[in-house]
């Protein structure tokens, strides 16, 4: 098995071409609401654009679309927010769109390559979902956010969350083989004595905390508490088959 690791569109789209899996990170928090709503039931079509077609789009689903953080209410409570997910009713198919995540996943999906949604809370269990597969060449990718002028800009959260898949897959499949890059990424997921902590005080963190969301982040944080695999299947993530 050969393991890669990069950041943004861009390279995972290079890396795709070569491999069987795509695993996509976005901590805070697309991947971590795609958890969310998958473990709890519901089928998640990601989305690239927050704007007026996702509407449209939500309705060629027969979907719910999620809002904005602070344009959720009481009667439209789906967000990006993992902890709104987690109180709201679930929906059988939500919109979730994201500029970050969505679009990884689908640039992944266009090159043959099946996609995976990880977060912190289920590291683990993608490692060993993956690692069960022989022979299987896996891209780890980070998604990190935006600049205001739409270049990459690198987020801790999102390279811990790759770590700690990366980590894990080392530990079950003894034969993996890392790349160097993805090699420095899971030594910094092994190496880092409080993840919890940096995940509260690492800039994605604090920004969530200053817009009213700490507790988007605490769901975020809970390491390893879900089982469930989000794979992306005719353009909707849903629990990965047994």
């Amino acid at each position: 098995m050969t393991v890669s690791f990069g950041w943004g569109p861009v390279e995972a789209r290079a890396l795709a071409s070569s491999a069987m899996y795509v695993v996509v990170v976005d901590v805070l928090s697309f991947t971590t609401a795609v958890g969310v709503a998958v473990e709890r039931g519901a089928v998640v079509h990601p989305y690239r654009r927050r704007d007026e077609t996702a509407a449209a789009y939500a309705r060629e689903q027969d979907a719910v679309l999620a809002v904005g953080r602070r344009a959720a209410t009481p009667e439209h409570p789906w967000s990006l927010s993992p902890a709104a997910l987690r109180a709201a009713p679930v929906p059988e198919r939500l919109v979730l769109p994201s500029p970050n995540g969505s679009t990884i996943a689908a640039g992944a999906a266009d090159s043959g390559a099946t996609v995976v949604a990880a977060s912190l809370r289920n590291a683990t269990a993608v490692a060993r979902r993956l690692g069960a597969r022989p022979r299987a060449g896996v891209a780890v990718i980070a998604s990190g956010e935006r600049w205001p002028d739409g270049s990459l800009r690198p987020a801790l959260e999102d390279l811990l969350g790759a770590g700690a898949v990366l980590a894990a897959l080392r530990e079950v499949r003894r034969d993996a083989v890392l790349t160097p890059e993805a090699t420095a990424a899971a030594t910094l997921w092994t190496a880092t004595e409080d993840p919890v902590a940096a995940l509260h005080g690492c800039a994605s963190g604090r920004e969530l905390y200053e817009y009213g969301y700490p507790e988007d982040v605490e769901v975020a944080a809970e390491i390893d508490a879900s089982t469930a695999v989000p794979v992306l299947v005719d353009g909707a993530f849903q629990e990965a088959a047994r």
